[in-house]
């Protein structure tokens, strides 16, 4: 998975050593940065859900969580008939 705007910086960050392990068995041949980078904007990217939902929820009220958990059904569901 290659940099989106082609830039890169270098940061260094401190992990418990069995996560490296796992880490680094998971991230294969994609490599290490490769597979925190993919971790590291799925965790941005969920983040700015939350706030997007926080920001309905304060104009709007609650989320009608029977919508939500009909509308999850229906994309995730693997069965077009139910």
């Amino acid at each position: 998975m290659s940099a989106r705007g082609g830039s890169t910086s270098t940061l260094s960050v401190s992990l418990p050593t069995d996560v490296v392990d796992a880490l680094k068995v998971r991230a294969g041949p994609r490599g290490v940065s490769a597979y925190v980078t993919e971790a590291v904007r799925h965790k941005l990217a969920m983040e700015g859900l939350d706030e997007i939902v926080q920001d309905y929820e304060a104009t709007r009220g609650p989320v009608d969580q029977t919508l939500v958990d009909r509308f999850t059904h229906d994309f995730f569901s693997n069965d077009p008939d139910t």
